[in-house]
């Protein structure tokens, strides 16, 4: 759905309409330069061939170091693979380990493709609900009550799309405490906006927090949020060699590898500097506090102020029921933002695609122009609710 937001949005903007698309997770920066002449320097030396089916050696051995300098968590070569985005590995480990009846625990408001990768691997998505109240987050009592002989993996977006709630490490050694009781039990920690973070406090991930569970974790992270590599499609992950292997064969008989230019401007992505991420950090972080202030000031929404990535994740229940001035009642979140999309020309993308209704999506990685026109023509359009 949030493709189908942006999409709307587009041929509302290609009929002459102004439209502020809020509804993309994409950051509206250009990739680093280093990066970027890393890419125009694969080319021009000729690494256009075929690599691995894993991922070239000098991207598995970055990644290896980037595991062990900021996660603290030491892999060997056989356990790195390297995919096309980090939606395809976790498609991937999805394919290699769930077998029809499987259950997956999923912690909603969750990105829109969990569950259904899930039910594409022939597995049973167990939807746990964490609303504002509870921060967005599920707690270890929910996880423990929803595991069964049949589950076979927990899956967790910390900081999380679509809420930007981020797990303290108090939090996930308590759902670690669960997995200990649990050991068919394995934990999928998506780690895709872990450089996003506005806490001021370490990041904390699963398999180095607890390395007890460590033997039944894969960590997934990427290079699209982050760096501004959308396009590159290049993503990672670290676990245990036999889960790794089953993941590779999926990838060799799909894809085959991601695309060797990718690789070799991911390395330097990985092994070079940082000096663009503060900028980066520091306006998404005024673009945050922009978003949650002007959605708090409308009357019947709520917002809460999030850790990390870049979205906030308002609660509208109390706009749903009011008609629009067409006398059209507003039934839904969907109804909502497509009253927004058509009558404001601002994209956004409906809390039930994440599981969650009630709610809505605002991504703020857009310029600050685009947010404070799109705010104002918000606020504009619940107005004229009746």
């Amino acid at each position: 759905m949030t493709r189908q937001m942006t999409t709307l949005g587009n041929e509302l903007a290609r009929q002459g309409r102004s439209i502020m698309s809020l509804s993309q997770g994409e950051p509206d920066f250009d990739t680093p330069k280093h990066v970027r002449d890393a890419g125009h320097a694969a080319i021009d030396a000729g690494i256009t061939r075929y690599t691995d089916i894993p991922g070239t050696r000098e991207l598995t051995q970055a990644i290896i170091r980037k595991f062990q300098r900021d996660n603290g968590l030491t892999f060997e070569a056989n356990q790195i693979t390297i995919g096309v985005g980090s939606k395809q590995v976790l498609y991937n480990a999805l394919q290699a380990t769930v077998d029809p009846g499987d259950e997956v625990v999923v912690a909603v408001p969750a990105w829109v493709s969990y569950p259904e990768m899930v039910k594409l691997a022939e597995g049973v998505p167990v939807i746990l609900p964490a609303r504002m109240d509870q921060g967005f987050k599920v707690t270890a009592e929910q996880v423990d009550r929803a595991i069964t002989p049949k589950t076979k993996w927990v899956m967790l977006n910390s900081p999380s799309n679509p809420s930007g709630a981020v797990y303290s490490a108090e939090e996930l050694k308590a759902i670690a405490a669960v997995l200990a009781k649990h050991p068919h039990v394995w934990f999928m920690s998506d780690d895709i906006y872990e450089k996003l973070l506005y806490t001021g406090k370490p990041f904390p991930t699963m398999a180095a927090l607890v390395p007890e569970i460590a033997s039944r974790c894969l960590t997934i992270n990427g290079l699209s949020k982050a760096f501004a590599m959308t396009g590159w499609r290049v993503g990672y992950a670290g676990g245990p060699v036999d889960l790794i292997k089953g993941i590779n064969l999926v990838q060799g008989q799909s894809v085959s590898h991601t695309s060797s230019i990718s690789q070799a401007a991911a390395v330097a992505a990985l092994d070079g500097p940082m000096d663009f991420l503060p900028p980066f950090l520091e306006a998404y972080q005024r673009r945050r506090d922009l978003v949650v202030k002007a959605m708090n000031e409308i009357p019947g929404v709520k917002c809460m102020k999030p850790d990390g990535a870049f979205y906030v994740f308002p609660n509208v229940d109390a706009l749903l029921g009011k008609k629009t001035p067409a006398g059209k009642t507003i039934a839904t979140d969907l109804d909502l933002c497509m009253y927004f999309l058509e009558e404001a020309g601002v994209s956004v993308v409906p809390g039930a695609a994440f599981e969650l209704p009630g709610h809505f999506r605002i991504s703020y990685a857009a310029s600050d122009a685009a947010l404070t026109e799109g705010m104002k023509r918000l606020r504009e359009a619940c107005s004229r609710l009746a």
